[in-house]
């Protein structure tokens, strides 16, 4: 009886161990799941990448014409005629003519525009160059109180230009484009109204 029992006891440790040398002490690895070494920089398509917009702009030009002419013309005629078998003397006959045309143009113009702009928008690589250069496209739209702001922003990104926090600055991406949209309460206040644009339209001066 001890026997079977000895032997029952034994062939369930023998089972018990072939199935714990099947396993492993370490989980097997989540394909999904990111390399402990690796970074989290934008490198393939699909990835995203963020940019930091600061575009300022300081223009301004000034433009300065003066014409004048001037034009006159006198003509003077003075004669005098005589008839001695009739009258003695005649007194003296002046003729004259003369014309005088004056034409002044002035121009002075001066044009000045500073603008800045800084957010920061989160794109997707849609492409990839030949040379490895990463092609991002990316929208974010805003709704605030109604207010609604998008931008859509474009360009190439060298791999190299990208930081360790997976962010580039806009003046480092090349054929940058960058739109912006205004929708909502506060878009008619910031552009003047159809009748203004078509008076500055007609307006001669």
């Amino acid at each position: 009886m001890k026997q079977s029992v000895l032997m029952i006891i034994l062939s369930m440790l023998i089972a018990a161990g072939s199935v714990a040398s099947a396993g492993s002490i370490y989980a097997k690895k989540n394909l999904n799941m990111k390399n402990q070494y690796s970074d989290d920089v934008a490198r393939k398509i699909g990835d995203i990448l963020t940019i930091t917009i600061y575009e300022q702009s300081d223009a301004s030009s000034s433009a300065e014409r003066d014409m004048s002419k001037a034009t006159k013309r006198d003509q003077q005629f003075d004669g005098k005629v005589s008839i001695e078998n009739v009258v003695s003397s005649l007194p003296e006959v002046n003729f004259g003519a003369g014309s005088s045309y004056t034409n002044t143009f002035a121009s002075n113009t001066d044009n000045s525009n500073q603008r800045t702009f800084k957010d920061n928008v989160t794109v997707v690589v849609v492409d990839i160059m030949p040379n490895g250069n990463l092609v991002v496209n990316g929208t974010c739209t805003r709704n605030i109180s109604d207010d609604i702001q998008e931008i859509q922003v474009s360009g190439i990104v060298r791999p190299s230009d990208i930081d360790y926090n997976n962010t580039v600055d806009s003046k480092r991406i090349g054929n940058f484009n960058i739109v912006t949209k205004y929708k909502g309460v506060e878009a008619p206040y910031n552009k003047p109204g159809w009748l203004g644009r078509i008076l500055d339209a007609i307006w001669p001066f």
